[in-house]
C-alpha cells in the first residue's frame, strides 16, 4: 500500500498504516518509483527505532557519514581469535620481503592479496607472502642435479641482463629444481619424466626466461645449445596460486590464531577494517561446502550519473559537465537498499526515502562522491554501462577539473584509479573493445557485460531490458532535455534527479531478478577463478583452472602450445526435415548432456590421445578405439583420462546440487544451489569448446571433431534403431519415423492419435535407444508437439491466407509500426576486416560522422531499418537509424521487406498447403499489393528544394505568395461564410468525437499528463478497450447512520456530514460515461447520529472481461460549527453481479491509533487517515491496522447488465 511519510514513530505504530500529512495545492502527486522511495524511508525510520539507534543530536552530515559506515570492527588479538572471510577479489602486488614471512631475504616480491567481508559485514584485506611463481622446461637427456646450479647461473644471467633501468633486479631465477612430471598433451606409456622446475623472482620475469630457453640462447658446458620446451609458463601468478593453495574463487578463507600479525592503523595500507599479514602455508582455504557456501553480506554499489550535453552533440567530459550522481547500496542477500543518495549541482526539491545532495560547483560534487566511495567501501560496484561511459567520464572529467582526490576509488591508499582500454574476443561475445578501470579490492560488475555475456537480446538498452526482465521502464525524460531540466528550477532537477535513481535503481532489481551475483560467484568458485576474470576475460581460463586443479594431482602438467589456425572440423548433423503438417502428436527425444557424455563414455582426453602411429603397434587392438572422424584413444580400462574425470566429478556435483536444492527450505540457500547447479553445467558443456578453440592455451582438435562425429553417427544411429523397432512387422500399429533430428534430438511420428500413447511410445523408445550406447550416454523423452507447427494438414487455411495478404497490404500502405521493421545486427569487426560492404557496418560509419559520442561502438548491436532510394541501390547503402527516420520523415522501402523479410519464411509455410505456384501467387501478387503509400522526405533527393505552401480551405487551390495567411482564395471569397460554417460544423462533430475518446482514454490511463519539462510521468494508454459486455448503475446514496453522536473535540458539536465516493475499476475495465466519482452535499442534523442525502448515482461500465469486478470506496467526513473537517470512516463495497434492484448496507469504520493516540484525538482531534481511494480498495497491508465500527451507509440502487453470458455469467 502506497504511504505518504508520518511523525516519528513510537512502539505502538509499527506495523500500523502512515497518517496523512498536509501538502502543498500545487505538489505533484508522487509516482510509483518515488513512492516506493518514501516506503523505504519508512522502513529505515522503523529500523532506527527497533535498533535505538540516537543520531538526533548529530549534525546532518555526520549522521550520514555514520549511516555510510560498516558496523564498527571489534577488537581482534591474532593470538586467540581466528579472522574469518570470504574473499571477493584476488590480485598481486610488489612489495618489499617482510622478514620471517618469506623465502627471500630482501628485495621486492610478488605479494598475492585478497580483499573479503566477515560473516558480520567487516572489510578484511589479506597479504599471502611467501608464494613464488615458478614453471617448467623439458630437463635434456642426460641432465643431472649437478648441473642445475650452472643451468640456473647462466639463465640468471641472460635474465638480468635484459632487464635494465627500474626494471633490473640482481637474482631472477632463484631456484632451479629437477622434477618427475608427465606432459598432459598425448598419450605416453613412459610415465613420469624428468624436468626442471625454475622458480623466479617476480611474475614478469617468467616471459623472458621462457624466450631464452626456447630460442636455445642459455649454454652451458653440458648443453651449449639446447632447445628447451615450456610447460606451464603461460599460466597467471593468482590462478597458479590459487591452484597451488586450492584457493577457489570467492572462498572463505581462515587466518588460524597465532598464525597471522595484524597491522596497527598507522601501518594500514587500505581502507579495510582488517589488515593481516600470513605465510602462504599457514592460510587455510575452505571447499565451498555445507556452511561455507554460504554468502557474506558484501555490499553492492550502483549508481549512475547524468550530464549536461550540447544540443544535438553527446556529451564530452572535457566540455559538459556531470551535474548529478545517484548512489544505492544494498547488501548482498536483501532487496532493498540502505543508502539512498543523489547529488546534485544546483539546489533540488526534496525526493522522500532519499538524501539529497546539492552543491554549488562540480568540483565539490565529484570530490564529495569519491569520497562517499571511500567510506561507504563497496565490494561490488554495478550499474549500467559503467565501464565504457561512466567511470571514464568521470575521472576524466575530473581530471579535466582538477579534483585531485576523486581517482582514488579503490581500497589502497594512494592507489590511481586508472582507465585502461582492452579488446576481449570470443566465439560467445564476438570481438568487442571495452574500458577497464583499476581499482583494488572492489569488484566492478558492468550489468550491460553481463547481459551481453549470458542473453541473446533484441536490444540492449536498460529501458528494453528492463521491460524484457522486470516489465518496468526508466522515468520519462528524454535526453533531449536534461540540459533544460537542469537550467529550470528545483521542481525540475527534482525530476531529472528521480530519472536518475531510477536509473541506478534497476540494475540492482535486475542483479536480484536473474541472480546474476550468485550465479558469477558459483561460477567462480565451481572453476576456481577470481570473480573479476568471469567478466573480464574469457572461457578457456575458467577450463585452465581447472584442468590445472586435476593435472597436479596426477603429476601432468600443461604444455605451452603455439597457437595455429586451420581447417574447421564438421559440426554437429541435421536430419533433413520431412516437411509438412502433422494432425497426429509429434515426440521429441533428446541426449542428456550430449558432449560431455560422448567424452566420458569413450575416454576423449589430451591424455588418452594417441596421435603417433608408433605407439599404437605396442597396444592391443581391444585397448584402443578409433572414432568415427579417424582419431584413436585408449580405452579408460588402459588409462583414465583426465578431461572424463572432470566432467564426471562437476555432472555429480551438480546432481547433489539439484537433490540439495529440492529439500532445501531457505530461499536465499535455494538461490545460491540454483546457481551452484547452473555454474556447473555450463562448465561441463564449456569442456569440449576449450578443446576446439584453435587460437587457444591448449586446443586438441582430434577431440573435438571426435565428439562431433560420435554425435553425428549417433544421431544417425538413433533414427535407424527407431524406425527398425517401431514398425507393423513388430506388432506396432504403425510405422514409426523420424521427421527431424538436429544436434541432440529427435522428432519421431509413432502414427498413434493419443497423446498418452505418444508419451508411452517416446519413454520406452528413449530406454531402448539408451540401451544400445555406452553409458553414460542417455537419451531421453522429452515433451510431445500435438499437432505438431500449430495447424492442421485438413484445416482450411483461407484465415491464415487473409490474415497474411491483409499483413502484406498493411506493410506496403505503411500501417506498420517502424518497431516491427528493425533489423538489429552486432558490430562484431571493423569495416576494414568485413569481406563486403554491411548494411549496419556502413551505418555505423555514418552515424560515426553525425555524432561520434553516440555512434555504436564495436561489439555493439546496431539497430536500422532499410529506407527507398533510387532503382538499383545497394541495400547496404539504404539502412538508416530508425531514430533519424522517424525524426526527418524518411520513407521505409516496404517492396525489401516483401521479397527479401516475408516472402520466404511465407513460402516455407504456404507452400505444403497450397502448392508452390498458387502460394506465391496468391500470396505475393494480387489485388492487396497494388495499393502503395508514398512518403515524402524531409531529407534527400529533391526535398531540399520544395516549400509548402498554404491551400484555400474551399478549392484546396494554392493561395498566392501575397495571400498565404488567408482562409480562402479570390475566388471562394464570395463563398466565406458558408464554406466558415461548414467548417464550424465539422470541427464540432470532431470535439464531440474527441471529447468522447478523451473519457475512455483518460480512464485508462495510469498517470495524468504533467508539463513535460516540469512534471512529466510516463503515461499507460493501455490496450484499446475491447467492448463485450456492459454494466449500467442506477441509484442513490441514501443515508448514514451512525453507532452513536459524535462530536469533534473542543468544539460546539458536529455541524454536519459529507461522503466522497468512488468507482474503483480493475484490468479490463472502463468509465464510458456518468458519475465516475463525487461528494454529496453537507448535512446539519447536530442531534441525530445520522444524515440523510439521497445523492444521485448514474455510471455507465464496460468490460471484456468479468474480472477485477467494480466496487465502490466511500470517505465519510464531519464538520463542526467553524467548518473544520476530518475524517469519519470509511467503507467499500463490491457492485452486485445480479440485475435488479438492490439495498445495500455498508460498515463504516476508521483506523485506531495507540492509547496516547486516541487521547489525543479525544482532545485535539485527527487521526489516522489512508493516503487514497486506491489504497482503501486494496487489502493487500489491511493486516496492519487495528480498526473500530463506526455505522452503516445505506445505498438504493439499480443495476443493468448486458452480454455478461458472454463470459458465462447468470445475471438473473
Amino acid at each position: 500500500m502506497s504511504q505518504k511519510r508520518r511523525p516519528p514513530p513510537t512502539a505502538a505504530m509499527s506495523g500500523r498504516l502512515a497518517a496523512k500529512t498536509a501538502r502543498h495545492a500545487d505538489e505533484d502527486e508522487m509516482n510509483d518509483f518515488e513512492a516506493e522511495l518514501a516506503q523505504m524511508e519508512e522502513l529505515d525510520i522503523e529500523e532506527k527505532v527497533l535498533t535505538q539507534v540516537d543520531l538526533s543530536q548529530c549534525p546532518q552530515d555526520e549522521v550520514s557519514f555514520e549511516r555510510w559506515r560498516r558496523p564498527p570492527a571489534p577488537a581482534l588479538d591474532p593470538q586467540t581469535a581466528d579472522l574469518v572471510f570470504q574473499q571477493v577479489d584476488l590480485d598481486h602486488y610488489l612489495g618489499p620481503a617482510m622478514k620471517g614471512m618469506t623465502s627471500v631475504s630482501s628485495g621486492t616480491v610478488a605479494i598475492t592479496r585478497m580483499f573479503g567481508t566477515t560473516n558480520e559485514g567487516h572489510s578484511v584485506v589479506c597479504h599471502v607472502h611467501g608464494f613464488l611463481p615458478y614453471f617448467y622446461v623439458t630437463a635434456p637427456p642426460g641432465f643431472q642435479k649437478n648441473h642445475l646450479e650452472e643451468f640456473r647461473q647462466k639463465l640468471n644471467r641472460c635474465v638480468t641482463e635484459d632487464l635494465k633501468g627500474s626494471r633490473a633486479v640482481s637474482e631472477a631465477i632463484l631456484s632451479c629444481e629437477l622434477v618427475n612430471k608427465q606432459s598432459i598433451y598425448g598419450y605416453s606409456e613412459m610415465g613420469l619424466e624428468p624436468f626442471i622446475k625454475i622458480t623466479v623472482l617476480l611474475p614478469r620475469l617468467v616471459a623472458p626466461s621462457k624466450r631464452f630457453l626456447e630460442s636455445a640462447m642459455v649454454s652451458t658446458s653440458a648443453y651449449p645449445s639446447y632447445n628447451y620446451r615450456s610447460f606451464e609458463a603461460n599460466i597467471d601468478f593468482e590462478i597458479r596460486f590459487m591452484v597451488d593453495t586450492h584457493t577457489v574463487g570467492c572462498s572463505w578463507i581462515t587466518l588460524p590464531r597465532g598464525k597471522y600479525k595484524l597491522r596497527s592503523e598507522n601501518d594500514q595500507t587500505s581502507l579495510c577494517q582488517y589488515e593481516a599479514d600470513i605465510r602462504v602455508n599457514d592460510m587455510v582455504s575452505h571447499p565451498a561446502e555445507g556452511d561455507y557456501s554460504r554468502v557474506a553480506p558484501f555490499r553492492v554499489l550502483s549508481f549512475d550519473i547524468e550530464c549536461a550535453g550540447r544540443k544535438g552533440v553527446f556529451p564530452e567530459p572535457n566540455k559538459d559537465p556531470v551535474i548529478q550522481i545517484a548512489s544505492m547500496v544494498v547488501r548482498q542477500g536483501q532487496k532493498d537498499p540502505f543508502i539512498r543518495n543523489i547529488m546534485t549541482l544546483h539546489t533540488c526539491a526534496p525526493i522522500p526515502g532519499v538524501e539529497v545532495m546539492s552543491f554549488k560547483t562540480e568540483s565539490a560534487m565529484l570530490d564529495k562522491w569519491a569520497a562517499f566511495i571511500r567510506l561507504v567501501d563497496p565490494d561490488i560496484i554495478t550499474g549500467y554501462n559503467i565501464m565504457n561511459f561512466d567511470y571514464y567520464y568521470l575521472v576524466n572529467r575530473a581530471k579535466h577539473l582538477k579534483v585531485k582526490n576523486f581517482p582514488y576509488l579503490g581500497r589502497i591508499k594512494g592507489s590511481v584509479s586508472v582507465i585502461r582500454e582492452s579488446t576481449l574476443q570470443s566465439k560467445q561475445m564476438g570481438r568487442r573493445e571495452n574500458k577497464n578501470i583499476t581499482m583494488e579490492g572492489r569488484v566492478n560488475f558492468d550489468l550491460l557485460l553481463v547481459l551481453l555475456r549470458d542473453y541473446k537480446l533484441r536490444s540492449y538498452t536498460l529501458n528494453a531490458v528492463s521491460y524484457h526482465f522486470l516489465l518496468e521502464q526508466k522515468e520519462d525524460v528524454q535526453h533531449g532535455i536534461i540540459t533544460d531540466l537542469q537550467n529550470g528550477d528545483e521542481q525540475t532537477r527534482r525530476r531529472l534527479a528521480v530519472y536518475c535513481l531510477k536509473d541506478a535503481m534497476l540494475p540492482l532489481r535486475l542483479l536480484d531478478k536473474l541472480m546474476c551475483i550468485i550465479n558469477y560467484m558459483e561460477m567462480a568458485r565451481v572453476t576456481g577463478v577470481p570473480l573479476s576474470y568471469l567478466l573480464l576475460r574469457g572461457q578457456q581460463i575458467k577450463v585452465v583452472s581447472q584442468l590445472l586443479r586435476k593435472a597436479s594431482e596426477q603429476n601432468l602438467i600443461l604444455p605451452v602450445v603455439n597457437i595455429q589456425t586451420g581447417d574447421d572440423f564438421t559440426g554437429a548433423t541435421v536430419i533433413e526435415p520431412v516437411r509438412g503438417y502433422y494432425s497426429v502428436p509429434i515426440a521429441t527425444l533428446d541426449f542428456s548432456s550430449l558432449y560431455p557424455s560422448i567424452m566420458m563414455a569413450h575416454n576423449l582426453c589430451y591424455t588418452t590421445w594417441i596421435g603417433d602411429a608408433k605407439k599404437r603397434q605396442n597396444l592391443r587392438p581391444d585397448e584402443f578405439i578409433k572414432t568415427p572422424s579417424g582419431d584413436y584413444f585408449v580405452k579408460a580400462s588402459k588409462r583414465r583420462g583426465l578431461l572424463p574425470e572432470i566432467l564426471e566429478s562437476l555432472l555429480s556435483a551438480r546432481k547433489k546440487a539439484k537433490t540439495d536444492l529440492k529439500n532445501e527450505k531457505d530461499p536465499f540457500r535455494r538461490k545460491v544451489l540454483d546457481g551452484r547447479q547452473l555454474a556447473l553445467k555450463i562448465s561441463a558443456n564449456s569442456v569440449y569448446g576449450f578443446t576446439g578453440a584453435q587460437v587457444g592455451k591448449l586446443p586438441c582438435l582430434p577431440i573435438s571433431q571426435s565428439v562431433t562425429a560420435f554425435g553425428r553417427a549417433m544421431i544417425d544411429a538413433t533414427k535407424q534403431e527407431v524406425e527398425a523397432r517401431y514398425r507393423k512387422e513388430n506388432g506396432y500399429e504403425f510405422d514409426s519415423k523420424v521427421i527431424y533430428g538436429d544436434t541432440d534430438s529427435v522428432m519421431i511420428r509413432f502414427g498413434v492419435e493419443s497423446l498418452a500413447e505418444a508419451m508411452t511410445l517416446g519413454k520406452e523408445a528413449a530406454d531402448f535407444v539408451t540401451s544400445k550406447f555406452v553409458k553414460p550416454i542417455k537419451l531421453e523423452f522429452e515433451k510431445v508437439y500435438y499437432p505438431y507447427l500449430l495447424i492442421n494438414k485438413k484445416r482450411d487455411p483461407e484465415s491464415a491466407v487473409n490474415f497474411a495478404k491483409q499483413t502484406i497490404s498493411d506493410l506496403l500502405c505503411n500501417r506498420i509500426d517502424i518497431s516491427q521493421l528493425v533489423i538489429t545486427k552486432e558490430l562484431t569487426k571493423t569495416e576494414d576486416e568485413y569481406a563486403g560492404k554491411q548494411a549496419h557496418v556502413e551505418l555505423a560509419n555514418r552515424m560515426m560522422k553525425r555524432d561520434a559520442g553516440s555512434a555504436p561502438k564495436l561489439g555493439d548491436r546496431v539497430p536500422y531499418v532499410i529506407i527507398s532510394a533510387a532503382k538499383g541501390t545497394a541495400a547496404y547503402l539504404k539502412s538508416e537509424d530508425p531514430i533519424y527516420v522517424l525524426e526527418n520523415n524518411v520513407p521505409i522501402d516496404t517492396q525489401y521487406y516483401l521479397d527479401n523479410q516475408i516472402s520466404k519464411p511465407l513460402l516455407r509455410i504456404f507452400e505444403p498447403i497450397l502448392g508452390e505456384t498458387r502460394a506465391a501467387s496468391e500470396l505475393l501478387h494480387g489485388d492487396h499489393t497494388r495499393s502503395k503509400a508514398v512518403i515524402h522526405s524531409k531529407v534527400g533527393a529533391l526535398a531540399m528544394f520544395t516549400k509548402k505552401k498554404a491551400t484555400c480551405i474551399g478549392c484546396k487551390s494554392v493561395l498566392p505568395e501575397t495571400g498565404q495567411n488567408e482562409p480562402v482564395c479570390a475566388h471562394c471569397r464570395q463563398q466565406e461564410n458558408q464554406i466558415y460554417m461548414t467548417e464550424i460544423m465539422s470541427l464540432n462533430r470532431l470535439e464531440d468525437k474527441f471529447a468522447r475518446l478523451w473519457t475512455q482514454c483518460q480512464s485508462r490511463r495510469v498517470h495524468h499528463t504533467k508539463d513535460p519539462i516540469r512534471g512529466g510521468r510516463v503515461i499507460d494508454h493501455g490496450r484499446s478497450a475491447y467492448t463485450m459486455a456492459e454494466l449500467h448503475l442506477i441509484g442513490q446514496l441514501h443515508s448514514l447512520e451512525l453507532h452513536e453522536p459524535v462530536s469533534l473535540a473542543g468544539t460546539l458539536g458536529t455541524s454536519g456530514y459529507h461522503c466522497g465516493f468512488r468507482l474503483v475499476l480493475g484490468e479490463g475495465w472502463t468509465h464510458l460515461e456518468g458519475s465516475f466519482a463525487g461528494r454529496t452535499q453537507s448535512t446539519k442534523d447536530r442531534l441525530e447520529p445520522q444524515a440523510i442525502w439521497n445523492f444521485p448515482l448514474d455510471s455507465h461500465l464496460i468490460t471484456r472481461t468479468f474480472q477485477n469486478w467494480p466496487r465502490l470506496v466511500f470517505e465519510v467526513w464531519r464538520t463542526d460549527v467553524l467548518n473544520r473537517s476530518e475524517v469519519l470512516g470509511y467503507g467499500t463495497v463490491h457492485l452486485p453481479s445480479r440485475a435488479g434492484r438492490h439495498r445495500l448496507a455498508v460498515p463504516v469504520w476508521r483506523p485506531l491509533g495507540c492509547n496516547i493516540e486516541e487521547l489525543q484525538r479525544t482532545f485535539l482531534g485527527g487521526g489516522y487517515e489512508l493516503i487514497s481511494f486506491d489504497a482503501l480498495a486494496s487489502g493487500t497491508e489491511r493486516y496492519k491496522l487495528q480498526t473500530t465500527g463506526v455505522g452503516y451507509l445505506y445505498l438504493d440502487i439499480n443495476l443493468i447488465l448486458r452480454n455478461l453470458a458472454r463470459f458465462g455469467v447468470r445475471t438473473s
